[in-house]
């Protein structure tokens, strides 16, 4: 146990001193994606389903808006 617990502490304390390299900020994607989507279905009482909906997205954030 105490084992684990120094070779843990020891592998944080060279991962923090920066002997593995620079560190380096996260990148995002700053794409926009734009998009209708329409559905038509049919269940099996012959009734019919029709839906729709716009989509707006940049980067890891996307909004949809059903009809």
């Amino acid at each position: 146990m105490t084992r684990s617990i120094a070779a843990a502490l020891a592998l944080l304390t060279l991962a923090a001193c920066g002997a593995d390299g620079a560190p380096e900020p996260p990148t995002y994607q700053q794409t926009r994606t734009y998009g209708p989507n329409v559905s038509i279905g049919i269940d099996s009482r012959g009734n019919t389903d029709v839906g729709a909906s716009i989509g707006l997205g940049r980067g890891p954030v996307t909004v949809f808006v059903g009809l």
